[in-house]
């Protein structure tokens, strides 16, 4: 059996991936928001051109799987009406930006995040997956979610910091988006084919003296489903949200927009607390630690089927889950106390690891992991 296939970038709108039921279309909210009508439009459109769910991803995007090519171009047309598309799709590759789902309308995270979107067109020519995190919020949300770059708080006020490095460089709201492009043009200098993000540049080639020396604040705990002051968190089990019934939740709570989060947590603004059987509504549930991929046969690269032995294990595993369809472990880049990977019809089982790592046991079957102690 061949190796994974690493794409190296992510689909997108306007650049769609094919997977085993057809196009990956993604969908990049702005300030990770999408207000009441652009979200009921965007569960409309899944039912119409996909499979019927929206996938949140762990950069806090969202994607409709199984579109056919031949919908493609009737899709990105409705997408654009909602105001969901970049008119360029070169702006489209630049705004992975993430941004903490907790901000108040037009307040530092929110005016940061809107000057980097306006100038996204200055930014130098960086590899695909290249990140940003507005993460100003009065304690840190996004210190463990994928970014290059990141405009934080500290005890001293607003930092920028380079990804990979401890401490930041002291910037104002004047200057931060200038300072974030100049640490990019840094960074594009300085970048190789073998170090295409951040943090494995600083640790080859070290950050100059400039860019450091301030110590970013504290790091809040984990979001989880219930209410807070913006509205509502609800879990979405592996971040697949039902088309149908989040267009429901929409309407039945009385939510003004959607937020979206890379835990797998949307935040319903505005929205009153609900029943919601086919959400998660309980921090305890185990299905909040677990992470599976589409697997066999929506990947073409997956050599098992993943969820369904995700949903069956989770109970049982003490701690994180991770099931992958293959090696690439795409649901999950940090490691798991419990990794499973797929392998010609069987399971590789990695402890306190990731996918790719060596496995402690190989081959095993569906029947042998459900009677296996994973305490």
């Amino acid at each position: 059996m061949s190796a994974p296939i690493v794409q190296g970038w992510c689909p997108g709108a306007h650049r769609p991936m094919m997977s085993g039921d057809g196009l990956v279309v993604r969908v990049r909210p702005r300030l990770a928001r999408l207000d009441a009508r652009q979200a009921l439009g965007l569960c409309e459109l899944a039912g119409r051109f996909g499979n019927g769910t929206i996938d949140l991803t762990n950069r806090a995007n969202l994607q409709l799987r199984g579109v056919q090519e031949a919908d493609h171009q009737s899709l990105l047309a409705q997408l654009a009406a909602l105001n969901l598309l970049d008119a360029e799709p070169d702006i489209e590759v630049r705004r992975n930006i993430l941004v903490s789902p907790l901000y108040q309308t037009g307040d530092l995270t929110a005016r940061l995040a809107q000057e980097l979107i306006d100038r996204l067109a200055e930014l130098p020519d960086l590899p695909a997956k290249f990140g940003f995190a507005i993460d100003t919020g009065p304690a840190r949300l996004l210190a463990e979610d994928s970014a290059d770059i990141r405009l934080e708080t500290s005890p001293d006020g607003l930092i920028l910091r380079a990804d990979g490095a401890e401490t930041g460089h002291r910037v104002t709201e004047a200057n931060a988006i200038d300072q974030l492009l100049a640490l990019a043009r840094w960074f594009a200098e300085c970048h190789t084919p073998e170090a295409r993000r951040m943090a494995r540049v600083v640790a080859s080639r070290g950050l100059p003296r400039e860019w450091q020396g301030i110590a970013p604040g504290p790091v809040s705990p984990a979001l989880q489903p219930g209410t807070c002051a913006q509205g509502t968190l609800y879990g979405a089990a592996f971040g697949q949200l039902p088309a149908r019934d989040l267009g429901e939740l929409i309407e039945n709570s009385g939510a003004s927009a959607l937020r979206v989060t890379p835990w797998r947590l949307i935040l319903l603004e505005d929205g009153a607390a609900l029943p919601a059987p086919t959400f998660v509504t309980d921090g305890s549930d185990p299905l909040m630690t677990t992470d599976a991929c589409p697997g066999a046969p929506f990947c073409p690269q997956a050599q098992v089927e993943t969820r369904g032995i995700a949903r069956a294990l989770a109970p049982r595993v003490s701690g994180s889950l991770h099931v992958s369809g293959c090696a690439k472990g795409c649901a999950r880049m940090a490691s798991a106390d419990v990794t499973l990977i797929g392998y010609n019809g069987r399971f590789d089982l990695v402890k306190q690891g990731r996918a790719g790592d060596e496995p402690c046991q190989r081959g095993l079957t569906e029947e042998t992991l459900m009677t296996m102690d994973f305490t």
